[in-house]
Parts: structure tokens; sequence; C-alpha cells
């Protein structure tokens, strides 16, 4: 059992790491934006084909013109309430979220279409937006994105110290994870945090998302961990004791990406 004093120094250490944080998020003011959407079955074909012929191109104009450095699309794979939840997402990183209507404005032009033969508004319903602020990345030293980032499981955390468990995650898991991928201990080819900017409240059921990329779904569903591995089981008790409730995860397939990289 921990003493009031042995709490009171793991108080700190967590508050220690959430200062380290903002001073980073101080440097780094890029802003991505995830959007939530609801594509009904019937629309699905024509939806994708619009965002990956046409909305692309833009997101390249713009990577290209340095307003976006990350546009991406993923598919939900499975889900407890399908026919009334998101089945897409929209992962949008802006290095200036005041200047999106530079990447937006008049896309037309950039697609070569008329407006009214790429929009995907009438094709969809979104369900949700929020804007989050990428932290911290890792991936395999052999990792090649454009052939083994093909699944993420998305992990959503809910605690009253956003910042002090990214900063834990960071400290704890992320050399692990590191060690682990380069040393091919496991399936797992990248991994990375953010933290939730807004929307928040009572409501909103997570403050921190972390992400696990894989090559297949098998992998993703069920990844095989080499039994030597010695986990970060002190620092893992560290997280797991600011997060409020059992951590939410949903798998995407990933079937367009255009960035920097």
């Amino acid at each position: 059992m921990l003493t009031s004093h042995g709490k009171a120094i793991i108080l700190f250490i967590i508050l220690f790491s959430g200062v380290q944080l903002t001073s980073k998020a101080q440097t780094d003011r890029s802003i991505t934006v995830y959007q939530y959407r609801r594509v009904p079955g019937d629309k699905v074909d024509e939806f994708i084909k619009r965002e990956t012929t046409y909305w692309s191109k833009v997101a390249e104009q713009a990577v290209k013109n340095k307003t976006m450095t990350f546009w991406a699309l993923l598919e939900k794979q499975g889900d407890y309430d399908m026919p009334n939840t998101s089945n897409y997402l929209f992962i949008n990183t802006f290095p200036d979220i005041d200047k999106v209507g530079d990447v937006f404005n008049s896309p037309e032009k950039i697609a070569g279409v008329p407006y009214a033969k790429m929009e995907t508004n009438s094709l969809s319903t979104t369900t949700s937006q929020f804007f989050i602020h990428g932290e911290n990345w890792e991936q395999a030293a052999n990792a090649v994105p454009a052939k083994d980032f093909n699944y993420v499981v998305m992990l959503y955390h809910n605690t009253n110290y956003p910042d002090s468990l990214i900063g834990l995650e960071k400290a704890y898991w992320s050399p692990f994870i590191k060690r682990a991928m380069d040393n091919k201990q496991t399936p797992q080819m990248a991994w990375g945090n953010a933290v939730v900017l807004s929307p928040s409240g009572d409501n909103i059921k997570f403050n921190t998302i972390s992400y696990d990329l894989f090559k297949t779904l098998q992998d993703a569903l069920m990844p095989n961990w080499d039994p030597k591995l010695e986990f970060p089981n002190e620092g893992l008790g560290k997280i797991n004791s600011i997060e409020l409730n059992r951590r939410g995860s949903v798998i995407y397939r990933v079937v367009k990406v255009v960035s920097t990289q």
C-alpha cells in the first residue's frame, strides 16, 4: 500500500510529465481534425470513388502548398451498432488551422470536375468532429508505410490528466514498443498518440487517443508478442492508475493516405 508520501511523489511525476508535454506543444502548432462520417451501404462505392479520385488530388495540392501535411480516409471494420454509427473516419492535419480555407477554396479547379460531381456531403452524414494534437510517434525501423500501414487500431482513453497520460506513454510505452518493433518481437509496425483539444466535457468519453498500425487485419485482431518480451509493468501501472474506465478500441482499414512523407 502506498503511503501519502509515496502518492505525493507519483502525483508530482504525473504533473511534471504534463508540464514537459505542454512545453512541447507550444513549439508544434499543428492541428489534426478527426471527422467521423456515416455512409449508407448503397452510397459507399461512389463515396470512396469521389474521395480517392478527386479529394485526394485536393489534398496532394495542399501538401505541395504546405497548407496540409496529412490526409487519410479510414474504413471501420465491424461495430456493435452499425446502422447508427459512423463507418468512415477522415484524418486531416493542418500546420495552421486558420488557413483551412486555403485548402478547400475552389477544389473543382484542382480535381478537374464540377463540384456537384465530387462533393460527398450528400452521400454521408458527419456524426462527430474532434480537434486533436498529435504528440508522439514511433515506427519499425524496416517499416514501409505504403506497404505496411494497412490497418489501424484506434484506442480511446479517458482520464482526468490527459497531458500526464500522454507523457507517461512517451516515457514508458514509446521506447518499449520501438524496441519490440525494431527487433520484430511484435507484428505491429507503428504507434502514436494524441490529445483531444476539443470538444470536451462529461458527455465526451475520451480525451486522448493512441493508435497501433499493422500490415494485416489478422495482426490487428490478434497480435502475437514474443514471449521473451518484458513489458514495462511499472509504467503501465501508472498509466492505468489515471485512466477512468476501460479503453475503447476500433479497427480501421486504411483506404487512402496523402502525406508529406
